[in-house]
């Protein structure tokens, strides 16, 4: 399959090179598409060295810090119109594993999203406190419940997508950032009567950089699941 990796990147510039080098140790017939967001640490300079010497790297600049959603549906859009079959989305900080690459890359064959799980057997987390896998774990639950899905893991952002989903949802109709926005491609996807699969994972703290989670971003996800339930169809 023509497989994509959309990577956005916010002051990435610690990770970048070798989270590049990790993905292609694992997957090196695969394209990566960054969409950086004008990061102030020279992150967009670093990659357009690299692009200079591998073809399978191209990048894609915001003027300025547009949130994870919109960069993500950005990218979306590049690899429907660049012809992908498989499109990922992955974190630039290494909490998400370049190692899962290949299992979801089968995966993928038989399903038409596969989600990156910490809550099915053999998923998990690592170097987190009480307080985030409580705040993560409830997050899930609360979603799970109000949506009515029984997918275990909502707001992790490990995920690989059909390009047949992504042609189905309505990418213009998705606003939603962070938490919600994971929940809400996820939604979408069920309420197609697609085909959805959880494949486990162990998701471990950023390695580098600043995180970019804030309370903002948890309580857009609260209320925006209440207006997913009523108007997404």
């Amino acid at each position: 399959m023509k497989t994509l990796i959309v990577i956005p990147t916010y002051n990435e510039a610690e990770n970048i090179f070798a989270l590049l080098d990790a993905v292609y140790a694992q997957v090196p017939e695969t394209d990566i598409l960054v969409v950086d967001d004008n990061s102030p640490d020279g992150t967009a300079a670093m990659v357009e060295t690299r692009m200079k010497e591998d073809k399978r790297l191209s990048i894609l600049k915001r003027p300025g810090k547009l949130g994870l959603g919109s960069a993500y549906i950005a990218g979306f859009k590049v690899a429907l119109a660049r012809g992908y079959d498989a499109i990922f989305e992955m974190d630039a900080d290494f909490s998400h594993n370049p190692k899962y690459l290949p299992g979801f890359i089968e995966a993928i064959k038989d399903a038409d999203l596969v989600l990156g799980s910490r809550y099915v057997e053999g998923g998990g987390v690592e170097n987190w406190a009480l307080s985030r896998k409580i705040i993560s774990l409830g997050g899930s639950l609360y979603a799970r419940i109000i949506l009515g899905v029984p997918y275990r893991d909502l707001t992790g952002g490990f995920k690989c997508f059909r390009r047949e989903t992504l042609a189905a949802i309505d990418l213009d109709g998705v606003h939603s950032e962070g938490y919600s926005f994971q929940i809400e491609m996820t939604y979408r996807a069920h309420k197609k009567g697609l085909r959805i699969r959880e494949m486990p994972i162990v998701f471990a703290d950023r390695v580098g950089g600043k995180s970019k989670m804030s309370w903002k971003i948890f309580i857009e996800a609260i209320y925006r699941v209440w207006q997913m339930r009523w108007t997404v169809r």
